[in-house]
């Protein structure tokens, strides 16, 4: 092989790898390109009203090892807790035992309403268990009214409250609406009425 041979093979080696090159470019270059829109980013929407007419939230401190058990009672219907997580009217949508198969460690339990049957309601705090064994165990209870699927809800009450010992149940609030799922005037109070059903 004559150096003019080894030329024209080192020219076509160049070109070669050229072309290889300029096609890898341009083929990076456009998944660089598409990479945004393959997962656009979500555009902020209005905030999703949450299902429930009666809707029932309980929060207690997130660093407490505790199970704190929500019990709310419509007219007419069977108290919904930890043993009876559904009925007509109420359905309590989680069970939170504390840290118990909970990586996350929120502490919180809700309850939400299918309309806003007349009669008394009532909501019922219960400790069922204390693994961070400290007392009182303090828990917020939030209770609000819808009057309909696309409306906000309208705080009805807010409470602070303290469970002192293991098995105790505490009534948070009784209060009544009407026929048109309004608040009964000065129908609010907390006379303990017991909730809970089961054998602890």
């Amino acid at each position: 092989m004559n150096a003019l041979d080894n030329l024209e093979h080192s020219e076509d080696g160049t070109v070669f790898r050229d072309v290889i090159m300029l096609a890898l470019l341009g083929f990076v270059t456009i998944v660089i390109l598409l990479l945004p829109h393959l997962n656009p980013p979500v555009e902020p929407t209005e905030d999703i009203n949450a299902p429930g007419n009666v809707v029932v939230e309980l929060r207690w401190s997130d660093d407490v090892d505790a199970d704190v058990d929500l019990w709310v009672k419509a007219p007419g219907d069977r108290a919904v807790g930890y043993t009876n997580k559904g009925g007509q009217v109420f359905n309590l949508l989680r069970d939170d035992l504390g840290h118990v198969n909970d990586p996350g460690r929120l502490n919180y339990e809700v309850a939400y309403s299918r309309g806003r049957p007349a009669g008394e309601y009532a909501v019922n705090l219960h400790l069922y268990t204390n693994r961070a064994r400290t007392l009182p165990i303090e828990a917020e209870v939030y209770i609000g009214i819808k009057k309909s699927p696309t409306s906000s809800i309208n705080r009805l009450s807010y409470k602070k409250v303290k469970l002192v010992e293991v098995g105790h149940e505490l009534t948070v609030l009784r209060f009544k609406l009407d026929d048109d799922g309004e608040l009964i005037f000065g129908s609010l109070h907390d006379l303990p009425l017991r909730l809970r059903t089961g054998r602890k």
